[in-house]
């Protein structure tokens, strides 16, 4: 089997891997730590939000991994920034006043939030002691997961959207960044029109310009005529085009039944065959690999025989969220500090990278570097201090 090289040859290949931090996912310090462990993993991209602090944080994390571990490392993963060309469930924020809610509340939304971003109730605040409003929500871990809402039994938490000003913060983040993701709905021509607008100064300069849709309607076709409508809307052409089928936005850490969805509308837009590659992403899990595999959906590596590849449409890479960033076990600190967790939590990532991008070399680099940190690591404990 032949190795990528790089993030398009990975993309080319059928053996891209990306991390989604989330469009609204702001927790800088967590940000860096995942981007420095699934870099050291393997992986091709890495979506953050739109923010300068956070594409700051991403680069940084970055960058370590390439101090770290250059004879592995190769390329570093593309960094991507995601706008939305209308409300979109990627670009909201959960809200209460905290001091709303009772203090014998049962708390169902604080253990529901994948995220930790649910403040607990403190006995001092006391039901309408203040007239200014207490957030209940650290708005830097709130990605817009939308668990919260439907459980909280007083109907106190509420969801704030937002779009993102594409032509007030490319100009700043451009420097950062190699990609773009534009999350639209069918329907919204004109709007995904007025934003491409705004993009097109930066396509000619972008590695790549991501799609994300959600499929409106499972029993007919509408969602390829919408995308095929875009298409033709996109002038100037990106470089390379993808088509990253949402299917249950972020949903992928629940179970592995999420996936089914992605899969099906995945079959959708491959039977169209718009021109570009194909992405699952939105429910995507530990499960995603094997069932794609026994559909025979992904796109078969390249063989080192010479022998011409098949032209049966098929996926050419998987995006994972919520299950990536819960799967492993970052801190808030900086993680290369720490190089016996650091290794075992890319050890972990690599794992789920490698359903789709196998390398048994990188495997066995990995394990070198844990067993090197676990002998420093117990080297230090028993030292004899001066």
């Amino acid at each position: 089997m032949i190795i990528p090289r790089n993030s398009l040859e990975a993309l080319k290949f059928g053996q891209w891997f990306k991390l989604i931090c989330g469009a609204s996912y702001q927790d800088v310090s967590k940000v860096r730590n995942l981007s420095l462990v699934y870099s050291l993993a393997g992986a091709d991209c890495i979506d953050v939000a739109a923010d300068l602090a956070v594409v700051r944080a991403a680069v940084e994390g970055i960058a370590i991994s390439q101090t770290i571990a250059p004879a592995f490392c190769g390329q570093r993963p593309w960094l991507m920034v995601s706008f939305n060309d209308g409300a979109d469930p990627h670009f909201r924020k959960a809200w209460f006043d905290i001091q709303s809610c009772p203090t014998d509340c049962s708390r169902p939304c604080e253990r529901i939030c994948p995220a930790d971003a649910i403040l607990p109730v403190s006995p001092s605040l006391s039901i309408g002691l203040s007239q200014v409003a207490v957030p209940g929500v650290l708005t830097e871990r709130c990605y817009g997961c939308g668990r919260c809402v439907p459980v909280c039994p007083y109907g106190l938490l509420k969801e704030h959207a937002f779009t993102v000003a594409a032509g007030d913060v490319l100009p700043t983040l451009m420097p950062y960044i190699d990609a773009i993701e534009i999350h639209t709905q069918v329907g919204r021509q004109n709007e995904f029109e007025h934003l491409w607008h705004q993009l097109a100064a930066y396509i000619p300069h972008l590695k790549l310009v991501a799609i994300s849709c959600p499929d409106s309607d499972i029993q007919s076709n509408a969602i390829v005529d919408y995308l095929t409508q875009l298409y033709q809307l996109m002038e100037p052409k990106p470089s390379q085009l993808l088509w990253q089928t949402d299917g249950r936005p972020m949903s992928g850490d629940i179970g592995k039944g999420t996936t089914r969805a992605t899969i099906r509308l995945a079959e959708k837009v491959l039977n169209a065959r718009l021109p570009g590659y194909v992405q699952l992403a939105g429910g995507t899990n530990d499960y995603t690999v094997a069932k794609l595999r026994s559909l025979d959906l992904l796109s078969p590596p390249p063989s080192t025989s010479g022998q011409e590849q098949t032209e049966t449409p098929s996926i050419h890479g998987i995006a994972y969220g919520s299950y990536a960033r819960r799967l492993v076990n970052v801190g808030d600190s900086p993680l290369e500090k720490r190089p016996e967790q650091l290794w075992q939590q890319v050890q972990l990532a690599h794992a789920l990278v490698s359903q789709i991008k196998p390398n048994e070399l990188r495997k066995y680099q990995i394990s070198q570097f844990l067993k090197q940190s676990h002998c420093s690591a117990q080297t230090s404990a028993t030292a004899i201090p001066p």
